[in-house]
C-alpha cells in the first residue's frame, strides 16, 4: 500500500459521519490515507492490530483460511465501510485478512486514537455498536445456512443479498464485479459447483450474466427457493 497524497472529504466514510463535527481537526490529523492496488492485501490475519481502516472508495473483501488451500469470504466492505474491527479485543489480533477487489483508497486510524474516539463520540460509539449487531446477526445467517441449506438455495441467497448490498446499475446488473471464486468462497463451495448452479439458473430464465456482472431476472423465485430450503 502506498500513502496517497489525496484525503479523503473527511464526510463520507461511516467513522466520519458519525463524529461531532469538533472531531474533524482530530480525524484531520490522524487519520493516513492508503491507494491499494486490486489483489492487494490489507491487513493479514494473524497480523497485529496496529488501527483500524475505513474503505474511502473501491471494494474489499474480508475472509479467513479454510483449511490448507481454501479460504471462506465473510463479507464485502465497500465505499465508506469499516474493516480491521474484528481485531478488536484483548488480544489485538486480526483473526481475518482483507484483500482489495479493485483499485481502492483506505483510510487508516491508529488504534489509540480510535479507541478515544470511541470515548468521546457517543453517536458515533452507538452507531458501531448497531453495526456490530447487524453483522452478528447476518454472520449467524450465513453460518447456519453454510450447515444447512443446500448449496442452489445458498447461492440463491447470495444473489438476493449482494442485491441488497450492492444496488444495480442502468443495466440492471448486480453493482459488483466478483469472480466465480469469490462467490464460491463466500457460499462455502466450490468454482464447479457454481458453474454449474448458475448454468441451471440462466436456463431457468432466474439469472443472466454479462462478463463476471450478475442480473437477477426473477428475484420471486430466488426467494421461494431460499425460503423452501431454508431450515
Amino acid at each position: 500500500m502506498k500513502i496517497s497524497k489525496k484525503g479523503c472529504d473527511l464526510n463520507s466514510c461511516f467513522f466520519c459521519r458519525g463524529c461531532l463535527p469538533e472531531w474533524q481537526a482530530a480525524i484531520a490529523l490522524n487519520k493516513i490515507t492508503y491507494t491499494i492496488k486490486k489483489g492487494e492485501l490489507i491487513f493479514r490475519e494473524g497480523d497485529p492490530v496496529t488501527g483500524i481502516y475505513f474503505l474511502d472508495r473501491g471494494l474489499a473483501k474480508v475472509h479467513k483460511q479454510w483449511g490448507t488451500e481454501k479460504e471462506l469470504i465473510l463479507r464485502f466492505a465497500k465505499d465508506g465501510d469499516i474493516i480491521g474491527h474484528r481485531g478488536l479485543g484483548n488480544e489485538n489480533i486480526f483473526p481475518v485478512s482483507a484483500t482489495a477487489l479493485e483499485e481502492s483508497t483506505a483510510c487508516f486510524f491508529p488504534l489509540d486514537f480510535f479507541l478515544t474516539t470511541l470515548k468521546v463520540n457517543h453517536a458515533f460509539t452507538y452507531d458501531l455498536m448497531m453495526f456490530y449487531a447487524r453483522e452478528l446477526q447476518e454472520s449467524e445467517r450465513k453460518m447456519r445456512n453454510l450447515v444447512h441449506m443446500p448449496v442452489k438455495g445458498r447461492l440463491a441467497y447470495i444473489l438476493l443479498f449482494l442485491e441488497g448490498k450492492f444496488g444495480t446499475n442502468g443495466g440492471g446488473l448486480i453493482n459488483i464485479n466478483l469472480s466465480r471464486q469469490d462467490i464460491a468462497s463466500f457460499a462455502g463451495t466450490t468454482y464447479e459447483t457454481v458453474f454449474r448452479i448458475f448454468q441451471e439458473f440462466i436456463a431457468a430464465k432466474l439469472i443472466d450474466t454479462d462478463g463476471k456482472m450478475i442480473r437477477i431476472l426473477k428475484p420471486e423465485t430466488l426467494r421461494e427457493l431460499v425460503d423452501s430450503q431454508m431450515p
